[in-house]
Formats: structure tokens, sequence, C-alpha cells
């Protein structure tokens, strides 16, 4: 999934992009209203984070723009305004949704996951491993009643893992197929994120039965 930020402030920019790569997603930051509007029509994207204030052209007039343009990408206004009729008037002018800064890492993550699965409503089929249903459309694993949220990396790896029947995984190809080729991530971080996963589709992640390691080649998934 492919985000473009929009936010001319740097550090909030980079602490954005940090948590959105860390989740998995492809981003690009635009520092301005001129060039958010380039962007989201030269490239495809599935989600526009985009500043209220901003140089050049704010938020609202980008997002008017986009929508007389027939850019439908969802967006998701991030605003520190708090009056009720701004709000209106951002969700009157075609965004799908907004965020008030200060806002919660969960929070913005809980938004970008609803309006991805609003705009992509062919969600994939529950799977099963072992007790737990594995719901893709919803991001989320359930067991026994109790729901657990699963990062876009894990979805990832889980739909990597689900579809090798029973062939071996290595590292190298996890990360091709997760992070994509050409990206700064080493094996280390491949074991770390099995370990995440183990502890939350595992009856016993110490003993795991389903998210099986192969010394020295990969992983391995058993039903």
């Amino acid at each position: 999934m492919r985000i473009l930020i929009v936010e001319d402030e740097p550090d909030i920019a980079m602490g954005l992009e940090l948590d959105l790569r860390d989740e998995g997603y492809e981003t690009r930051v635009a520092a301005d209203g001129d060039a958010a509007i380039r962007a989201a029509q030269e490239e495809t994207w599935d989600l526009i984070l985009l500043d209220v204030m901003l140089p050049r052209k704010d938020g609202f007039t980008v997002c008017r723009e986009l929508r007389r343009k027939k850019v439908r990408t969802p967006i998701l206004m991030l605003t520190a305004k708090t009056q009720e009729a701004e709000k209106v008037m951002a969700l009157d002018l075609g965004a799908d949704d907004y965020v008030t800064k200060p806002f919660g890492a969960h929070e913005l993550r809980a938004r970008i996951r609803a309006l991805l699965r609003r705009a992509n409503p062919e969600a994939e089929p529950v799977r099963r491993i072992g007790e737990c249903e594995i719901d893709f459309g919803r991001a989320e694993l359930r067991r026994n009643g109790a729901r657990t949220e699963l990062t876009a990396i894990e979805m990832r790896m889980l739909e990597e893992l689900l579809g090798s029947s029973g062939r071996i995984i290595s590292r190298a190809s996890m990360i091709d197929q997760v992070w994509g080729s050409g990206v700064n991530v080493t094996d280390r971080v491949v074991d770390t994120h099995i370990v995440k996963l183990r502890r939350k589709v595992e009856p016993e992640p110490a003993r795991p039965r389903h998210i099986l390691s192969v010394r020295g080649l990969g992983y391995r998934y058993e039903p």
C-alpha cells in the first residue's frame, strides 16, 4: 500500500514516514500544496494524508482541486483546527475522514486501515491458523472471541506463509515479498517480526506449531 504524506513540518513528516514504513506502507512526502497536487496526479496512491496548513495552497484547496480533477484516492485530513464548521467543510470538499492534532499513532493507524478497507471492499477471505481466524479485510486476528490487531507487515508475512503450501520461505524471499526489493532490511528484522507474529498466532509461542523455523534456510507454515 502506498501513502502520500502532505506535510510541511519536517519533524512531523519524518515521524509519519517512519511510523508508516514500520507498518509496511510505502510513503512519499510532499511539502506544499502544489507538490501534493502534482504527486497525486502523477502517481498511484492508496491513501493521501493531507495537512490543512500548507504553503502555497492549503489542504482545503488541495482537496477541492484533486476532486475536481477526478482524483478519487481516499483523503485523510490532518488538522489542528477544532471548529466543527471546518471539519464539515473538509468532508464537503471531498475528504473521506479527518484527524485533529495532536493525534495518537494508534488512532491514525486505525483510521488509515478503516479508509483502506472502505476503498477496497473486496476483502480477502477469513483464513484459519489453528485456533485463530485471520481476517485480512479487517486486519485483525480472532481467538475465542478476543480480537488482536495485525500490522501491515504481519498481514503480508501471513499471506506469504499461508500461500507457501508447506514450502520453505527464505528470509531473503520474505524481505522481497513483504518489504520490497532494494529495501535495507536485515534477516534479524525478519526474525523479530516472526517472534511477534508467533505471540499472536501460536498457542505456545515458545513451541510453535504453525510458523516453524528451518535452521539455516528460513521458515515454513504448517496448518
